[in-house]
């Protein structure tokens, strides 16, 4: 999969693909089917498969001092998407430019002067271009105008329920990993680099890594089933988020114990994908008291993740 960052030079490999477009952030059922038909078109023409994806995300262009929940930031979704048959995915600055486009200024200037697409495939509720001006209909009328198919993929549900990123970004600050992995089609993660802590955890016999989370991600605090992923191998853990109110109520950092494990993690990458929450976080009457529990966190977190 070739990803192009704008559409200052596009490959003639590139010329009259079948794109889907949009943000996808989380890339979750929903999203897969608009990608699956976009390279099922693409088959049929025997042309590249392709996404055209904007970063930033419009909201944090729009609201840049509102964290916004990135269910996949960039890389993750690169890679979400490089498992789904593509052939290209288009990354486009959304900036001041991108943000003044008319909808027909993007349909003319991006998707036919640059790319030359040969099918589009949206979602039924995509508007796009300044004041959000465009909608599935324009992009219909553009298609019959200028040369180009086009697909509006309806809503994807499972048991009445659509898939959608803001229900998945709702799940997690429930702290329902396990409903936001069914909507997705695959275990939510998120990724960081180890560092230091207060070191409470390895005085209490459960040494932990502790890796900062993403600004902006909401997830529900307590104690969570995990894998843990180091250098592309991949270690049973329980994982604790929230903000130690048996001790100092502070921020919060995701503090990762691994299981059966002994080595030095700080300064190393490491995503966590999540399994299943366990229980709420809540302030105990001593450290011993919290030990006592954390030996039945851990008990259940490897009965979790030892399936049935």
């Amino acid at each position: 999969m070739q990803v192009l960052n704008g559409i200052d030079f596009i490959p003639a490999f590139a010329k009259g693909a079948a794109v889907a477009i949009g943000n996808f952030d989380g890339v979750h059922r929903g999203h897969q089917t608009l990608i699956a038909t976009a390279v099922g078109r693409a088959r049929e023409l025997g042309r590249p498969s392709g996404v055209i994806v904007f970063e930033p995300h419009p909201r944090q262009y729009f609201a840049p001092g509102q964290p916004h929940f990135h269910l996949t930031p960039l890389n993750e979704k690169l890679r979400v998407l490089a498992a789904l048959g593509l052939k290209l995915v288009v990354v486009l600055p959304f900036d001041a430019r991108m943000a003044s486009l008319t909808a027909e200024a993007f349909i003319e200037d991006v998707l036919v002067s640059n790319l030359s697409v040969s099918h589009v495939v949206i979602g039924y509720d995509f508007f796009f271009g300044r004041k959000r001006g465009g909608n599935p209909q324009t992009m219909r009328e553009a298609g019959a105008r200028l040369g180009f198919g086009v697909s509006v993929v309806e809503p994807v549900a499972q048991d009445g329920e659509v898939f959608s990123s803001s229900e998945i970004r709702l799940k997690l600050a429930r702290g329902d990993v396990a409903g936001a992995a069914q909507a997705l089609g695959r275990n939510w993660r998120v990724s960081g680099r180890v560092i230091g802590g207060a070191k409470r955890g390895t005085g209490m016999g459960f040494p932990t890594a502790n890796v900062p989370m993403p600004q902006g991600t909401a997830l529900g605090h307590g104690i969570f089933a995990v894998h843990a992923i180091i250098d592309g191998l991949r270690h049973e853990a329980a994982a604790y988020l929230g903000t130690r109110p048996t001790f100092d109520d502070g921020m919060p950092v995701l503090e990762v114990f691994l299981f059966d494990f002994d080595g030095d993690l700080y300064g190393r990458d490491m995503t966590v994908e999540f399994i299943a929450f366990i229980r709420p976080d809540r302030k105990f009457a001593d450290a011993g008291e919290l030990v006592a529990q954390m030996e039945k966190d851990v008990a259940e977190a490897r009965r979790l993740l030892a399936g049935p």
